[in-house]
Parts: C-alpha cells; structure tokens; sequence
C-alpha cells in the first residue's frame, strides 16, 4: 500500500481566546471548525511561477462562503497567491488589521483541498494566539539539544522557539518544497535563515525519517496529509522510531488534531484518528503520555506530550511570562 507524503503541516488553527463567560484565564473559546473566509479573488493573484516552475497555476472557486459570526467580510482578505504544485494546493491569505477578527492583521497559509490553515504569521507580534505557542513552551523541559520539527510549514514554530530560545537549535523537515518557497517569500523565512544560519536547518523529504547526530532533545510532530493526521501516526512503530531518535531525557510535542479537523475524505473522522493516534502513543510511552485540550470540549482539538509530567512552578519560571497559562492544562491521558 503506498504510504500517505510526510511532512505536510495541515491542521485547522483555531484562535485561542478566553471564555467571555468563564474567570478562569485557562479557559478557551474557539471558532468554528473551519476559518470561514469570505473573499473574493483579485484580478491578478500571483502563481508563484519564478519560485515553483514545476507549480501549475489554479483558481479558487467563484463561489464564495458565507460569512459566520467567527468569519471576515470579504473585502479585508487579500489572497496573496494560488497554485498547485506536486504535493499541494497552495493559498496565501491576507486579513487586514481592520478586521474584527484574532487573525487580524497575519498572514494565513492554507493547503489541501478544505483550505485548512497551515501557518500563521503577524506583522507586528511574535505570538500567534494559536497551538503554536503551546508548542514554544517545549524547549525549557528539553535536556540540551537539538529540536527536530517535523511538518516545518512556513515556519510558524520554528520563529517563535528561535527568537524565545537563543540556545536552541532547530531542525525542519517538510516534504514539498513549494511550501518553503511560500514561507520564504510570504512569511518571512528567508529573513529567519539569514538571521540564524547556525541555528536553523531546513530539509526537504520524508519527516519519518528524519535523525541527526546523536538524536534530538526534543521532537515537535505536525504532520498532516490532505487535511488529516497521517496514518503512520496511528501505528506504534512510528511511534517506536521516533522514541528511539531521542536523546536521554528527550520529549515529543504532537499535534493529534481532533474533531476540529475536516480530511479531504469524510471516512477519514478527526476524532476517531485523534484518538488512535493517542492511543499508539500510550502503547509506547505507557503512562508517560498527556494532553492539551484547545477547546471547550475535551476532543475539540488537542496537544500530546510525551514523559513525566514536570514540576510546574519550575516549568512556568522558565517560560515567558505570556506563555505559562498553559502549563496548568495538561491532564493525563488515560488510553
């Protein structure tokens, strides 16, 4: 059976923001599934041709979404580019600051074929407001090391971690290369490189088979194929491999999606994949497996972490400060 490309980070970003009707700082408030955009496409979007001569222009459909009460009207999204290259079908999106919206102002990458959001980036702020700042909370729990992202996207958490982080190395697969082109030219990753050329390393390929020299500290997975979790995520011998590329003491952070996610194949439920893949990770790391809920439901969406659960005055003291309300969020996972 052939195997589902690696290295796709796809993903449904829902915004995190306090519960109006809760006190509690921990508690979220997401939108629906999907981003809902209502937009209409400008006379000239750019195919990207000079960075993907391989890329085939596309066009998004004439028909236009209805805006929801979480959505953005249409005339503050600017669609930046549009095409398809092997791996991909590929949208830049501009939401501009004038929008009532948490995206306001950022720069969206959407892939596949529901036009789930992949990376996020703003303008004036480094935080995104989204699961990528639960992922910068990783590096202090982390023995010294290198950390390996797996699903590297146009880079969302590999900023946040490098300008958090000074001491951090960072390692990022992504299997198609159009996406880092994007990144480079939309999202600021070229500037990233040159700005950290010994602390951040791209590779394009399989993230499965990612390693370096004498493992990495810690692991971040977000790899997602036609706007699901790859199936390799539900085998425990994925899981097996990724243990084994560990330094001691090392850590993964995972993205396991939830009922959030919408796939390209409507067999393909998010929670149901959520939850086998949590469960192949259980069956490795036994009780040494916990959980973030980013919704107002427990299978909303979610975060794994893997090994015991730290001490978290410690945890919260080594972190910013912006980021320590969610080191009370972590619950074990029961299998």
């Amino acid at each position: 059976m052939k195997s589902t490309p690696l290295g796709l980070t796809s993903y449904q970003i829902r915004p995190l923001i306090p519960h109006p009707f809760q006190n509690s700082r921990h508690s979220l408030l997401t939108t629906p599934p999907n981003l809902k955009l209502s937009y209409k496409n400008p006379a000239n979007p750019s195919p990207l041709n000079p960075l993907t001569a391989k890329s085939q222009p596309t066009h998004l459909s004439n028909h236009q979404t209805t805006t929801q009460d979480n959505g953005i009207p249409a005339d503050l999204v600017k669609i930046l580019v549009k095409f398809k290259s092997r791996h991909n079908y590929i949208r830049v999106l501009e939401v501009s600051r004038k929008a009532d919206h948490p995206f306001a102002g950022s720069r969206l990458l959407l892939l596949d074929g529901p036009g789930n959001i992949h990376s996020i980036s703003f303008l004036f702020k480094l935080l995104t407001n989204t699961y990528f700042d639960v992922f910068a909370t990783l590096p202090p729990l982390l023995p010294p090391g290198p950390v390996g992202i797996l699903g590297f996207g146009a880079g969302s958490a590999a900023r946040l971690i490098l300008e958090m982080y000074p001491e951090v190395v960072v390692h990022g697969w992504e299997l198609d290369p159009s996406v880092i082109a994007v990144g480079r030219e939309y999202f600021g990753l070229s500037k990233l490189e040159r700005q950290y050329p010994d602390r951040l390393f791209i590779y394009i390929g399989n993230a499965l088979k990612a390693s370096v020299r004498d493992g990495f500290s810690g692991i971040l997975v977000d790899l997602f194929s036609k706007g699901c979790l790859v199936p390799e995520l539900q085998d425990t011998s994925t899981w097996e491999r990724l243990k084994r590329s560990l330094r001691r003491g090392g850590r993964i952070m995972v993205n396991v999606g939830g009922s959030c996610v919408e796939a390209e194949d409507s067999r393909r439920d998010g929670k149901l994949v959520m939850e086998e893949s949590l469960k192949a990770m259980h069956w490795v790391f036994r009780d040494k497996v916990h959980v973030l809920s980013l919704g107002n439901r427990r299978d909303d969406s979610s975060i794994a972490l893997t090994g015991e659960l730290p001490d978290l005055d410690a945890w919260k003291k080594a972190l910013p400060r912006t980021l320590r309300c969610y080191v009370d969020m972590w619950t074990p996972f029961d299998g």
